[in-house]
């Protein structure tokens, strides 16, 4: 990805975060707006002129900001932290934050209390944020640090730890490490009841403790989970997604955030994408190959035709990667998902 392309800046994502901004972060009590993910997604890469199209298709997926409850602030957040009911408190809390400090001390500040309960909102609470980041390092302005504003806020309101896991063997690398997670026993419906039901993961990445080793680390999950998608993705084609697009996000954030932070983001992101893979795994993967071989620029033609939010996001982690096995998994998310019409 290039985001010193024009498009990036073109001011289309702008016009899009103002429309998305008022709209609250979740529909239907709790089902995620996925619209400020994708609209970043497409600016950067080089679709900025499509933000406004794909949000006129969306728009029914959209929802009113939610009411104000009590404000959040410096001495009482503890006790709004996890509360759903305070979305609209907490994003208030980050709009003062960010507007009184640079953005990335704010987040430095953050990103530790807020990282163990990153499974919120099935992950996309820390996807927004990554978006979030993703789109100010590339250029800051008001918009932007708002959709910041916005994701930090949906993320505390969330914030959901899990406790408990029990740690089996794992592998030396990724791959064999999530080849190596048990699903979770059948039954179970819906992410919260699903996640309650992960009590074993298999350790990966534990011993590491140098911040350079761990983005290598977190680089090589994103690769592998990617990867799996392609050959994994029937189990549940929405919700393996994240698998892979929930270490992305943390991978995105790294360079913002303070070289302390990596590590334990490292295991944070681990454990998440390998309680999303236990919690949807297929009985047995199956064999696949795309149809054709295609570029990186056709495969976002595509995703962006079929419009869905979430092969649109995944494709966006696919193109970080770059190479085949990714772009086959974005191409096979096309396949095994309803468009978006």
């Amino acid at each position: 990805m290039d985001t010193t392309d024009t498009s990036y800046t073109s001011g289309h994502l702008e016009e899009a975060l103002d429309r998305v901004h008022a709209s609250g972060p979740e529909r239907e009590g709790w089902l995620s707006n996925h619209a400020p993910m994708v609209v970043e997604a497409l600016a950067a890469h080089g679709r900025a002129g499509s933000v406004h199209r794909w949000l006129d298709l969306y728009r029914d997926k959209l929802e009113d900001f939610p009411d104000r409850t009590a404000p959040v602030t410096d001495d009482n957040w503890p006790s709004a932290l996890g509360d759903p009911r305070r979305i609209a408190d907490w994003t208030d809390y980050f709009s003062r934050t960010l507007a009184e400090r640079p953005w990335k001390g704010g987040l430095a500040e953050w990103w530790p209390r807020l990282l163990p309960g990153l499974y919120g909102g099935a992950t996309h609470t820390v996807i927004r944020v990554g978006h979030a980041v993703r789109a100010l390092e590339a250029h800051e302005n008001a918009p932007r640090l708002t959709e910041l504003a916005h994701a930090l806020g949906y993320w505390a309101a969330r914030h959901q730890p899990v406790t408990g896991l029990v740690e089996l063997p794992g592998a030396p690398t990724a791959a064999d490490s999530l080849e190596a997670v048990p699903a979770i026993e059948p039954g179970h419906l819906g992410f919260r009841n699903r996640l309650a039901a992960v009590r074993r993961l298999p350790g990966w990445a534990h011993d590491v403790t140098d911040p350079d080793t761990a983005k290598e680390r977190l680089t090589e999950l994103v690769r592998a989970a990617t990867h799996r998608y392609a050959t994994h993705g029937h189990g549940e084609p929405t919700m393996l997604v994240h698998a892979a697009t929930a270490p992305n996000a943390v991978l995105r954030t790294l360079d913002s955030l303070p070289r302390d932070q990596w590590v334990p983001s490292l295991h944070a992101a681990w454990t998440a994408s390998a309680a999303v893979t236990a919690m949807y795994a297929p009985p047995a993967p199956v064999a696949y190959v795309p149809p054709a071989r295609l570029t990186a620029e056709e495969v976002v033609e595509r995703a962006l035709a079929h419009g869905d939010e979430h092969v649109i996001k995944l494709t966006d982690t696919a193109l970080d990667i770059g190479d085949e096995q990714a772009l086959a998994a974005a191409l096979r998310s096309v396949e095994l998902s309803e468009p978006l019409t």
